[in-house]
């Protein structure tokens, strides 16, 4: 997400940061640039023009311009800015001290609202929250099953109420089920239409009153560019919204849509949806945000991800496993199976601060050996996992033939895996090295 910003945006800094020296003519001539920058990834207009005057009046300051480092001055004013715009500082879901907290979901047809709820269950589960889903788009065929799969996926309840019953009711019973079943959360999936009418705003105002929500959150199509604003302009008016949901934000290479809809309706970005899996929800932080579009890494980001991808009882085993000098193919795979939880390489190294975007982009790491590694360790009998020292000629090519793979390739895993092997002693030998794994002190 926000490929087009950051590239702009990076360039922009390259070219702040390597002036000698800066005027006000050369600062303006760098923030035109983010202005067109801004418009490209169809922030709107009025949001893009207030943001770059905001800037200017701060980087054309006496203060500004005496500095030692101007430049790099000018950068933190952009990125101050730049966070301020998408909201300061990061807002989470409200919780009531009366139980259920209703979450109603509002959007378009085809805004994502159904996966969104699947979503948003999972992430309360991994916070020890139990989940109910309830559906009132009777409109849609099959909506209400759709929602029953995905409740399943989540691990949280569903209830579905029996066929003909008008939203307003399920709403009624929903509640109630909810309630007397012990559910912490209520999360509401509402129909949607192709466009905005007075059908759909009537029925959300009616629901929003019979279910008491505490809180309103309208799902967007990250896609749907400066019509995102308008969207999100109307729902804010007529129904009330406490925060938003951006969705599909994997496949939008602009992200105008993040910077204009806090700006216009004023209400907080909660979430941002990211592909299919369940997964795919990331907490929206301003602060994050803007240093991944200025091209300064999200560390926080990479953290979380290892922390979800890395299994602790798994980690502790193979640091015993070091401790015994016992590192084997068995290993190696587990070690390449979290790799690939973490997700695609080049998503992780755009996390790191410091990464050039363009470099990465023509580099295009290639990650399809990790799959051919996983299916050649998997082909191997269990002796050859433990003792690769096994692994001979005709033992190469048995292999090789059971994973669909070519020979070289099995010799290059037994080099990858030889070198991790060193490494790791490596680590077990260095000060507090084994400690450090086992997140001890030594």
């Amino acid at each position: 997400m926000f490929e087009a910003l950051t590239d702009r945006f990076q360039a922009t800094v390259r070219q702040l940061t390597g002036q000698a020296r800066l005027t006000p003519e050369n600062v303006r001539e760098s923030l035109r640039e983010v202005r067109r920058a801004l418009l490209e990834a169809d922030v709107q207009l009025t949001v893009a023009r207030d943001f770059i005057a905001r800037v200017e009046q701060r980087a054309t300051g006496e203060e500004v311009l005496k500095g030692l480092r101007p430049g790099q001055q000018v950068v933190g004013i952009v990125q101050e800015e730049l966070i301020g715009l998408l909201g300061k500082t990061p807002v989470t879901l409200a919780g009531s001290p009366h139980l259920p907290t209703v979450v109603l979901l509002a959007g378009l047809q085809g805004s994502g609202k159904t996966t969104f709820a699947g979503k948003l269950a999972k992430w309360l589960k991994d916070k020890g929250k139990r989940t109910m889903l309830v559906s009132a788009d009777v409109y849609r065929p099959a909506a209400i099953d759709q929602l029953e799969r995905v409740a399943e996926q989540a691990g949280a309840g569903f209830w579905k109420a029996p066929d003909g019953t008008p939203p307003v009711e399920i709403a009624r019973l929903g509640f109630e089920q909810a309630r007397t079943r012990g559910f912490d959360f209520l999360v509401f999936d509402t129909a949607g239409r192709l466009h905005i009418d007075d059908a759909l705003m009537s029925e959300l105002e009616e629901l929003k009153r019979t279910l008491r929500a505490h809180q309103v959150l309208l799902v967007v199509d990250g896609m749907t560019g400066q019509e995102a604003v308008r969207i999100g302009e109307t729902f804010a008016q007529r129904i009330g919204v406490d925060g938003l949901v951006l969705t599909k934000m994997d496949g939008d290479a602009r992200g105008g849509a993040a910077l204009s809809l806090r700006a216009v309706t004023g209400k907080p970005i909660l979430f941002l949806g990211v592909g299919e899996k369940l997964d795919g929800l990331e907490v929206f932080d301003p602060s994050r945000i803007a240093g991944r579009i200025l091209g300064m890494g999200d560390v926080v980001g990479l953290v979380e991800r290892a922390r979800a991808a890395v299994d602790e009882d798994q980690a502790i085993r193979m640091a015993d496993r070091l401790r015994r000098n016992d590192f084997t193919l068995d290993d190696f795979l587990e070690q390449l199976q979290q790799v690939r939880k973490l997700g695609p390489l080049e998503d992780i190294m755009k996390m790191i601060p410091g990464v050039d975007a363009r470099a990465l982009a023509q580099m295009k790491p290639d990650t399809s050996h990790l799959r051919r590694y996983e299916a050649i360790i998997t082909s191997m009998t269990r002796q050859e996992r433990r003792s690769p020292r096994v692994l001979d000629g005709s033992r190469r090519r048995r292999i090789a033939a059971g994973s669909g793979t070519q020979v070289s390739e099995v010799n290059r895993l037994l080099r990858d895996f030889d070198q991790a092997r060193t490494m790791m002693k490596r680590l077990k030998n260095a000060p507090r090295g084994l400690a450090a794994l086992r997140g001890k002190k030594r």
